[in-house]
């Protein structure tokens, strides 16, 4: 049996041939095995006894099976699969579909199938299902569900099919080469609208109407010039003032915004869907969803200095190309874990400088950029070092998770949470177990912190 050409999303490839006599002969079943024996032990004892009619039954247990085998093993059945699965990116704790197709493509009925694909534990059992004789040229359907509450990245497949011969005498396995990839990204809130004061914020009113001004509708004329494209007349103002103007379409600027994900294994105790990382990892994914509507061009910034997107200026740059960025970063997030580092320093270094690419980014006088962080345990030099990142946005916002409060221990978080406030973050303790939009939602009625140039209101 050999699989054809895949079909639809996830498709499967050509299956596994025979492997020969042997391999057909290896697929015998346990009923098989015991119709052989049986058969052997016969003709054995009619040949010691005399006794011929014992010889013949003997002989008819014996070579059944392997009539079976024979038979399994020179039908060439083509069966072809695919695999689809609906949607292939789904959050921790949602279920996706995935959906089967076994298509009999040669001139011959197919016996008993039993179908069966391949998933990691964490998705549930494996799927198992059994398909009825298929008619040449018939097709099946059958569909499971799975479901993670653990982030990560999953194979399913290979694909894997059993054909049995009708006195389920001999099995024969074929299995598919391909398989599909379920990436479960975090957990993501719905976060209000925070209204951010500044020039070049991306809430409220005023980041409203400075993108509403700008934009394919703002239209500024300008002299003709030699060369212009003539569908770019405008023939308002060429009425007006009397000579041939164009259009001049100024794009609007998008305001950046840093998310900073803190990885340092040294500063997040526990593992599991509630541990503090966990927390961590779905607050920046909630961030960065909630920014990316907003209309900023975002990157996702860790403790070691890696960016996402890591092309260009590190931002999204709108359209297409953000939505491309956008699911890089829910990707990354998807897979992310400790990292060995011991400081920010390298962070420190990225929001210094922009990401290393000229332009963009935090620096110059009075920079304009957003910097959300996500930090865990701090110690005094690491607080020093997150508080001279402050210097270099237009409004930072930090949410400090203390490894000893979410173990039930006091807290040590409130000293470095007073400094960073103390230098111009708006800084929160995260507690264990609160929801990420309410402190959201606390950031945003939080006081300035001193020497911040802007901030939440």
């Amino acid at each position: 049996m050999s699989a054809g050409a895949p079909r639809g999303a996830g498709g499967a490839s050509t299956g596994r041939g025979a492997g020969g006599l042997r391999a057909s002969l290896a697929g015998l079943t346990t009923r098989g095995r015991s119709f052989l024996a049986a058969g052997v032990a016969a003709a054995l004892c009619a040949y010691v006894l005399g006794q011929g009619e014992l010889l013949r039954v003997g002989l008819l247990l014996a070579v059944l099976p392997l009539l079976c085998v024979l038979a399994l093993h020179r039908t060439r059945h083509r069966v072809s699969g695919s695999r689809r699965l609906t949607p292939m990116r789904v959050p921790a704790g949602s279920e996706a579909r995935v959906q089967l197709r076994m298509e009999n493509v040669s001139r011959l009925p197919t016996g008993l199938l039993m179908l069966q694909d391949r998933v990691p534990y964490v998705l549930g059992p494996r799927p198992r299902f059994v398909l009825d004789r298929v008619e040449p040229g018939g097709r099946r359907e059958v569909s499971y569900r799975v479901r993670s509450d653990l982030r990560g990245r999953y194979p399913l497949g290979p694909l894997q099919l059993r054909l049995t011969d009708p006195f389920g005498l001999v099995e024969l396995t074929r299995s598919f080469s391909t398989y599909d990839t379920l990436t479960v990204i975090p957990r993501t809130e719905a976060l209000a609208p925070v209204r951010l004061t500044g020039e070049t914020s991306g809430y409220g009113d005023g980041s409203r109407r400075s993108l509403a001004l700008a934009g394919d509708d703002d239209v500024i004329p300008r002299g003709y010039r030699r060369g212009d494209d003539l569908r770019r007349v405008h023939w308002r103002s060429t009425a007006r003032y009397g000579e041939l103007m164009v259009r001049r379409e100024e794009q609007p600027q998008r305001s950046k915004a840093t998310v900073l994900l803190d990885t340092r294994g040294a500063a997040f105790d526990g593992a599991g869907p509630d541990s503090a990382f966990e927390w961590a990892v779905s607050g920046a994914a909630s961030t960065l969803v909630h920014l990316l509507e907003q209309g900023f061009s975002v990157r996702l910034l860790t403790d070691s200095g890696t960016s996402v997107p890591g092309d260009g200026s590190g931002f999204t740059s709108g359209g297409q190309e953000s939505a491309e960025a956008a699911g890089l970063m829910m990707d990354t997030l998807a897979v992310v874990g400790h990292s060995d580092g011991a400081g920010l320093t390298r962070a420190y270094d990225a929001v210094r400088s922009g990401g290393g690419h000229g332009g963009g980014g935090f620096g110059g006088a009075g920079g304009d950029g957003l910097l959300i962080a996500f930090f865990g345990d701090l110690d005094d030099v690491q607080t020093e070092v997150a508080a001279k990142m402050c210097g270099r946005c237009g409004a930072a916002v930090a949410f400090v998770l203390d490894s000893a409060q979410w173990a039930g221990r006091p807290s040590r978080a409130r000293a470095r949470v007073g400094r960073l406030r103390d230098t111009g973050w708006t800084a929160l303790a995260v507690p264990p177990g609160v929801a990420f939009g309410e402190l959201w939602r606390q950031a945003g009625n939080a006081p300035l912190g001193t020497g911040t140039s802007g901030g939440w209101g």
